[in-house]
């Protein structure tokens, strides 16, 4: 091998490439798993606004009596 010859390397990307949660677009590795700020922002504003909830069990109550 020449000095003017380099070997090439396959660079594997880090992430799997997935759709933005938004907007379906492809993510970016800036913004991963979001394509842009824009996108990020708007998730975010979803979480403090309270439009994404965490389900409570049905069974929560039956859980308190259980307890004592």
């Amino acid at each position: 091998m020449n000095e003017s010859e380099k070997p090439t390397a396959i660079v594997a990307p880090l992430r799997k490439a997935v759709p933005c949660p938004i907007c379906k677009r492809p993510s970016a590795r800036e913004h991963y798993p979001f394509c842009s700020n824009r996108c990020r922002d708007v998730d975010l504003n979803r979480w403090l606004s309270g439009s994404y909830a965490i389900p409570v069990a049905d069974d929560e109550a039956k859980a308190d009596e259980d307890d004592m």
